[in-house]
């Protein structure tokens, strides 16, 4: 018989005032339009910041930060080969983060066709924080959720537990 143990929901942790929890986010997710100032760092230099963001918020994920692409520098990212598909928002293409010689290689991502309900990610890239020299929200440094799918934002105002570590896939 499989340990089905493996594969429990864990218990959320209370939201104390000012703070949300991932697990009273929504699923299919929500998009949200952020008013925040966003800043993303890779090569040593700022490569976007913006007060347009969007957010994308997905029981048991901490947010994923949505970016205007016309908020980055100018020749930082470069498509590349590779597709992943959202069962809610579609198919996702990649980017390479690059300044000067260091790459991120596929370290971003945009819907350039999203499905219904998710027009507001047209033209906005997403960056893996932890692949970033540093990412941060109102001057908030963020901390990348664990593993390499999902690329949420992890601030101290959001609690969990989160997915994406290994053994969460079940979740």
């Amino acid at each position: 018989m499989p340990d089905s143990s493996r594969f429990r929901r864990p218990l959320p942790v209370q939201p104390g005032p000012g703070e949300e929890s991932v697990w009273e986010y929504p699923r299919p997710p929500r998009v949200e339009p952020r008013d925040e100032r966003v800043v993303i760092r890779f090569g040593g230099t700022v490569i976007a910041e913006s007060t347009a963001a969007v957010r994308v918020l997905e029981t048991s994920h901490p947010p994923v930060y949505y970016v205007p692409a016309s908020d980055f520098s100018p020749g930082v990212l470069v498509p590349v080969d590779g597709t992943t598909m959202c069962e809610f928002k579609g198919e996702a293409h990649y980017l390479d983060v690059r300044v000067g010689d260091e790459v991120a290689g596929a370290a971003a991502w945009t819907y350039p066709d999203p499905r219904p309900g998710y027009a507001p990610l047209f033209g906005m890239i997403a960056v893996y924080p932890g692949r970033m020299d540093a990412c941060e929200v109102d001057g908030v440094p963020v901390q990348a959720q664990e593993g390499d799918f999902y690329g949420g934002w992890i601030t101290p105002g959001i609690v969990g537990p989160f997915k994406g570590a290994p053994g969460t896939r079940g979740w």
